[in-house]
């Protein structure tokens, strides 16, 4: 299992850096949209869909919303980032309320839909952080942050973690785990951050301040993102949402934490307007 996980994140490693810091803005939306919709597939499976025809009708106007997504105007796109970001937080009571919340996780239409609020606000919010001016710069901090969060966690909750977070959804998971991966994220995050931004007003205290704040909620919704696949795993009585990634489950195992961080981190950016290049 060992050998199997390391041979696969050989080869998705330098796959992702391509697509994420290399490819043009259409190559990018085009690789992402795919990856985008095999983790749809996936989740159609975790809805407990198993009619072939049905899935590839729903897999085809997924593509279509896929589409239509890319060719948004501007304008809405911060309407569709506050969508995804609004439903986060019902997600997060729901995950905190497990399993009393069973009847608000729903059925497989109701599974199916969050898929959609889960998938498309997270494509959505790539694609405005390709395309914007500091791209590079947001890309990358957005997934150190996620990167160093996940590290901190499980060094920290496994040391402290003695208070879980969500027992009924993730056993794993502490509040401490949450507070050592927030602490390293910001680290890295202001470290990643002053070396990537050459504007003096980086180095402001409002600079900091905003900084800190999208470095934190940015952490805390990609733990949350992390545990709403588990709970809708835990519903449907898998480990792994698929078995793709041989040694990693499937694709929404790896990017189940950037589903829920990417659109408050975009949002925040667009809000806030950082960074002031």
């Amino acid at each position: 299992m060992l050998k199997a996980r390391v041979l696969t994140a050989l080869v998705l490693l330098p796959v992702a850096l391509l697509i994420l810091f290399v490819l043009p803005e259409d190559a990018f939306a085009m690789s992402v949209g795919l990856i985008v919709l095999v983790g749809a597939w996936e989740w159609i499976r975790l809805s407990g869909l198993v009619n072939r025809v049905l899935t590839w009708m729903l897999l085809a106007l997924f593509a279509g919303i896929l589409v239509w997504s890319y060719l948004l105007p501007p304008v809405y796109v911060p309407m569709l980032l506050g969508i995804g970001c609004i439903f986060w937080i019902g997600a997060a009571a729901m995950v905190m309320m497990y399993p009393k919340s069973k009847e608000q996780v729903g059925g497989q239409q109701m599974k199916l839909g969050f898929g959609l609020l889960v998938l498309i606000p997270a494509y959505v919010a790539l694609l405005y952080l390709r395309r914007h001016d500091a791209h590079l710069l947001l890309i990358a901090l957005l997934v150190t942050i996620i990167w160093a969060a996940d590290v901190g966690a499980y060094f920290v909750g496994r040391q402290f973690g003695t208070t879980k977070l969500a027992p009924n959804v993730s056993p794993g998971k502490s509040w401490a785990g949450v507070f050592g991966g927030m602490v390293v994220a910001l680290g890295v995050g202001m470290v990643g951050a002053s070396i990537g931004e050459p504007s003096d007003h980086l180095f402001s205290p409002v600079a900091w301040s905003v900084l800190i704040g999208i470095v934190a909620m940015t952490v805390l919704f990609s733990v949350l993102g992390d545990l709403f696949e588990s709970l809708i795993k835990r519903e449907q009585g898998v480990k792994d949402s698929s078995s793709l990634l041989p040694g990693h489950g499937g694709v929404m195992d790896r990017i189940d934490s950037l589903t829920a961080a990417t659109p408050i981190f975009a949002l925040s950016v667009y809000l806030t307007g950082w960074p002031w290049v």
